[in-house]
């Protein structure tokens, strides 16, 4: 039986659609799934040095491995009139050139981060640093993502949100792409078109029984949040539009990737649509 390592991030997000697979709700013939969760720019890192099979990644990440990997239709997280938050002190008022923390160098939020406040002396650091840096006086503001977008301290504030960044930059009401999985190339055809199939059950099966598996994640402390902000949160990030990539969903992605494009961080323009696993590969070698 071959074992396959899923690579995720450990928000709640993640672990959510991941976890009917572990739990054995959903399996796949002759495979036994295992995870690791790391944060999400590790995650990028090592997608960029090829390490993992199957990966979650920042969306603004993928044209750097396009290459290397394609992307999966599943188990994707949008922001759609919210997403990641510039906070700061409290009645904090920020120069051109404000020190912020940024939560990796290759997220979503990052790349629009750079193009909205080109000035801005940027420090990387690990996402569940960044509050009480700010707080500390380290830095002047940071960058939220995950939970802590809901559970921040009461002496923050925020100063932009990222959602208006990116509604500003894309020239329409489009969801912001934030995060969703990728799968080496290495993988023959036929097994990423199983894995994607099951990977896409797996979130469907957590949407269908969102409470019963809430409830056992929150019973065994596989989230930091408690049963109310997890069930806020699931419903902006590892909702029914998390199953499959609708037609709006890439759309938006192609805009991140043209806006990246536009201000110098990828050395080509792509479409989204051209990297996924052609999944009718199966039926054409089966006919």
């Amino acid at each position: 039986m071959k074992k396959t390592l899923i690579a995720h991030s450990p928000d709640a997000d993640d672990i959510f659609m991941y976890y009917a697979i572990k739990f054995g709700w959903v399996d796949m013939n002759n495979t036994k799934f295992d995870n690791i969760a790391e944060d999400i720019q590790t995650l990028n890192e090592k997608a960029l040095n090829g390490e993992y099979e199957i990966v979650a990644i920042s969306f603004a990440l993928y044209p750097h491995i396009r290459k290397d990997y394609a992307l999966l239709r599943t188990a994707v997280s949008f922001g759609d009139g919210y997403g990641p938050k510039i906070i700061k002190k409290r009645g904090a008022t920020l120069k051109s050139n404000f020190k912020v923390a940024l939560s990796g160098k290759h997220t979503t939020n990052a790349m629009l981060f750079r193009i909205a406040y080109p000035d801005a002396r940027i420090t990387y650091m690990n996402f569940l640093e960044i509050e009480q840096a700010v707080l500390d006086g380290k830095v002047d503001a940071g960058v939220l993502i995950h939970e802590s977008i809901l559970t921040y301290d009461s002496k923050l504030e925020v100063e932009c949100e990222m959602w208006d960044i990116w509604q500003e930059l894309a020239g329409e009401d489009l969801p912001l792409p934030l995060g969703g999985m990728a799968i080496s190339r290495s993988v023959p055809l036929n097994k990423a078109i199983e894995y994607e199939q099951t990977l896409t059950k797996a979130v469907k099966v957590a949407r269908d029984h969102k409470h019963k598996l809430s409830q056992m994640l929150l019973e065994r402390d596989l989230v930091r949040i408690d049963a109310s902000t997890l069930d806020k949160y699931l419903e902006l990030y590892a909702n029914d539009d998390s199953i499959t990539l609708n037609e709006t969903q890439y759309k938006a992605i192609n805009k991140l990737f043209e806006i990246g494009y536009k201000h110098g961080f990828y050395d080509s323009l792509i479409k989204v649509e051209d990297f996924m696993i052609p999944t009718e590969y199966k039926e054409l070698r089966y006919s």
